[in-house]
């Protein structure tokens, strides 16, 4: 659920500028905002959810599973070759959204 809900809610006004700047056909801008909010999730939002979590009684912690581990960086691959190349084409966004629904659907059936 965290995968999800923190990754889309969180960020949806950089969402919908994003998409806004695409339809504009601004793309070196859109990709801009879209992987800067993936790093702003990645490095502000994971650590502040922990903090937060010791004021209820499951305490969280930074310690991250295999799986975990190995999608970030596969997401991480994958925006590599779509951006590397400076241009964009329906296909690559079709794959990163693609990639992320293959994420969403494994996490969800990860035992808990």
């Amino acid at each position: 659920m965290g995968v999800i809900v923190v990754a889309v809610v969180g960020n949806a006004a950089e969402h919908s500028t994003a998409i806004l700047m695409a339809v504009k056909n601004r793309m070196d801008l859109s990709v801009n905002i879209a992987i800067g909010s993936s790093v702003q999730i990645a490095l502000f939002v994971a650590p502040i959810l922990v903090f937060m979590s010791y004021a209820f009684e499951r305490p969280m912690d930074l310690r991250f599973t295999s799986f975990e581990v190995i999608s970030v960086a596969i997401a991480v691959a994958i925006t590599s070759l779509v951006t590397q190349d400076g241009e964009s084409k329906w296909m690559e966004g079709v794959l990163l959204l693609a990639l992320y629904a293959i994420i969403a659907i494994v996490f969800y059936h990860l035992p808990a």
